[in-house]
């Protein structure tokens, strides 16, 4: 059952639910209003007959003379009497009201009694002055009649509006659903190569223009996620491509000719360096590609910023002989504690290997300065080294992988090293940021934000 349907039917339900208790409600207080009103003309006629006894009780051949109009009162029956053997007035010979002694005693206790003899609604009404009962009964046939109508009416007007609601929601749903069907629609066209076309998001001010708009944003979201992938295959199969290709074309050549030992020697080493180069390329590409589904880890242990710092200065001094690295705090950290925090230590030793790593291959003198400073809070860690600073549009696309600066031409790399930083920076809750301190100095930093939850161990 489709969810139109179930709203057409439930709107029907709500209608019939509200149309039949108003019938019932109608059904049961006309029929409360018929009995009062009857019995209300059998009072009437009662008083009246209780007014010519009290005038002409002396002479029974004038009461049984009187005979009001009672054209209100089908089929009416009167007694009055003193016991159920002493009758002094009946309304006429044919009566067919019965009086017992428990019937005159329950009349007698509650001095007015309503019951029912066959047809007959009666009225039973004890006088304690006069010590008589008088018994007034009555088929209110006009009453009966009208409940009756009364009834049929009532069906049919219940029968008759619980159709036309029932046709009237599903036009009225019909109409409802339109702009969302038209939304069904539009998605079911979206695919992976159509992001960028938007659904109709109206002018109406209601949840469906909010749901096309977030619809939308969601395009917009997988539509980057999709080019930043298609970027990055695209991009990684060009770098995968050159080593792989320098290696096939070496050792076909050699291949070509009878080599030396020297030679084979040689060769080795060159394709050893491309696999070198092959591995490391692979290894970032798997590292950048696993960023998107790494997220913040609230339980990552309690780290000291210094210790990671040396010990990655102490791996780069392992891989690069000539690397001329300095240390020095900015100022003196009043506890230790200022310089903790939460992290992963694989991850930070990598970011800061790489930042290393970067500052010595892009500079002449091959020094790399290493600033510490910790104020408000914050671990403020500065790379600075000389050579050429990046121009304000390198800056912009510093960040994006395989994106090398005009300073990285006569050195070895794959445009990774940044984009893999800036990462692990952000899973921290931390920032980079480059600035050229001068023509020929360049300078990273990585602000780190100290939570009050990283202060004890």
């Amino acid at each position: 059952m489709n969810l139109k349907l179930r709203f057409a039917i439930f709107i029907t339900c709500f209608v019939a639910i509200i149309l039949l208790v108003s019938s019932i409600a109608i059904y049961f207080l006309y029929k409360s209003n018929r009995v009062d009103d009857h019995y209300m003309r059998l009072r009437a006629r009662t008083n009246t007959l209780l007014t010519e006894y009290r005038s002409f009780r002396l002479d029974s051949a004038v009461l049984s003379k009187t005979r009001p109009y009672t054209a209100s009162l089908n089929m009416l029956q009167m007694i009055l009497a003193k016991s159920p053997h002493d009758i002094v007035f009946k309304e006429n010979d044919s009566i067919n009201l019965v009086l017992t002694d428990s019937l005159l005693n329950a009349v007698k206790k509650h001095k007015e009694l309503r019951f029912k003899q066959g047809l007959h609604e009666c009225l039973g009404t004890y006088v304690p002055d006069l010590d008589v009962y008088v018994v007034c009964g009555a088929v209110d046939k006009t009453g009966l009649r009208k409940l009756s109508h009364l009834f049929y009416i009532l069906l049919g007007v219940f029968i008759s509006g619980v159709l036309i609601s029932a046709l009237l929601s599903f036009v009225m749903v019909q109409q409802a659903f339109r702009p969302l069907i038209k939304l069904s629609q539009q998605m079911q066209e979206t695919t992976s190569a159509n992001l960028s076309i938007k659904v109709d998001e109206g002018r109406g001010k209601d949840e469906l223009e909010q749901i096309a708009k977030n619809f939308n944003a969601m395009l917009d979201r997988l539509n980057e996620s999709f080019e930043r992938q298609r970027s990055f295959v695209q991009h990684a199969s060009h770098e995968l491509r050159t080593p792989l290709t320098k290696m096939v074309s070496q050792t076909e050549s050699a291949l070509s000719r009878e080599l030396s030992n020297s030679e084979y020697k040689e060769l080795l080493l060159s394709l050893q360096d491309d696999q070198i180069e092959l591995v490391e390329l692979t290894n970032s590409l798997l590292v950048l590609s696993q960023f998107e589904k790494i997220n913040t880890v609230l339980n990552w242990p309690v780290l000291r910023i210094d210790e990671l710092l040396y010990e990655s200065v102490s791996d780069c001094n392992r891989f690069f002989n000539d690397i001329d690295i300095e240390i020095n705090f900015g100022n003196t950290p009043a506890s230790e504690e200022e310089l903790l925090l939460r992290g992963n230590e694989v991850l930070l030793k990598s970011a800061f290997r790489n930042l290393i790593k970067n500052a010595y291959l892009y500079s002449p003198d091959k020094k790399v300065d290493i600033l510490i400073e910790t104020k408000l809070g914050n671990i403020n860690i500065a790379f600075t080294n000389k050579g050429n600073v990046l121009t304000p549009e390198e800056i912009k696309k510093m960040y994006v992988p395989f994106f090398r600066g005009s300073n990285a031409v006569m050195s070895k790399g794959f445009g990774l090293g940044l984009s893999i930083i800036n990462k692990i920076v952000e899973m921290h809750d931390a920032k980079l940021s480059y600035t050229a301190l001068d023509a020929n100095t360049n300078k990273f930093a990585i602000s780190f934000y100290i939570k009050p939850m990283a202060k004890s161990i």
